[in-house]
């Protein structure tokens, strides 16, 4: 059983179907989903109670790294074997994720297909030789940006880009006001904004009418759930971002055709 939505994309790659007894709630939430969203769906599901997880007496429990202590004794009490999995803060990290899950479940091959899989997309989306890295930000709602030290921002420098907000001192979860955004502005802005209108509403900064002065800033839509799990979210987001590249530089972008979302047109709000 997965209570930990990067999990149950990796396990829904390397498991059997009849070892999955659940995943989490929040690999069928269209927003949250790290995982084919169909498939997600087909899959039985729980939202994490003790209760829940009891009554289906799995053989393990996967759960993130912040558990609540009193869940993990609880746990522990009726005799459930429990492993947490961190998020993945480098590429090397996922890789030692997929193998560690696949051989939790006793796939090990395949876990190391998944990771093949992973490298050869990699590969693909890297940029040619010589190619000066591209300034990105990836800006979320409220103004956060992924700051050094997490998975985007090693696919950012592996696909061609530099992490603009890193460079500038800022770390992860820190803000980039709309202000500093206008005035030093990067290459490219990757918007990593759900869609939600609701939430467009209340932070209308990712599509202020000031951005229409960034003439030479591309801002692009990067889908939020490639933000922050490894396994197969490492193949759609390094697509993505060689995708973007590809379109701000044709000539000398490799990119490669798949993506969350549609180029915004430079210099124009949402």
């Amino acid at each position: 059983m997965s209570l930990n939505p990067c999990a149950d994309a990796i396990l829904a790659e390397v498991a059997d179907r009849n070892q999955i007894l659940a995943l989490s709630a929040w690999s069928r939430d269209p927003r949250s989903t790290s995982m084919d969203l169909a498939l997600a769906q087909r899959l039985p599901s729980t939202h994490g109670t003790v209760e829940e997880v009891l009554a289906l007496r799995p053989d393990l429990v996967i759960d993130g790294r912040f558990i609540a202590p009193a869940t993990a004794s609880a746990y522990a009490r009726l005799g459930l074997k429990l492993e947490t999995v961190d998020l993945a803060a480098t590429v090397e990290d996922a890789r030692a994720q997929v193998r560690r899950l696949a051989g939790l479940v006793g796939h090990p091959d395949r876990g190391e297909a998944l990771v093949a899989r992973m490298d050869a997309v990699l590969a693909a989306a890297a940029p040619p030789p010589g190619a000066p890295p591209i300034p990105a930000v990836v800006w979320e709602p409220g103004g956060i940006v992924p700051g050094q030290g997490t998975l985007v921002s090693d696919l950012l420098v592996r696909t061609g880009y530099t992490n603009f907000s890193a460079l500038r001192g800022l770390g992860q979860a820190d803000r980039l006001p709309l202000e500093r955004m206008l005035a030093d502005p990067p290459r490219v802005i990757l918007v990593a904004d759900a869609g939600d209108r609701a939430a467009a509403d209340q932070d209308r900064a990712l599509a202020h009418p000031a951005l229409r002065a960034l003439t030479g800033t591309t801002r692009a839509a990067f889908a939020p759930n490639l933000l922050y799990c490894g396994g197969p979210t490492v193949i759609r987001a390094a697509q993505r971002l060689a995708e973007v590249r590809h379109q701000i530089l044709p000539r000398r972008g490799r990119g490669t055709a798949a993506g969350g979302g549609g180029v915004m047109a430079k210099g124009t709000a949402r």
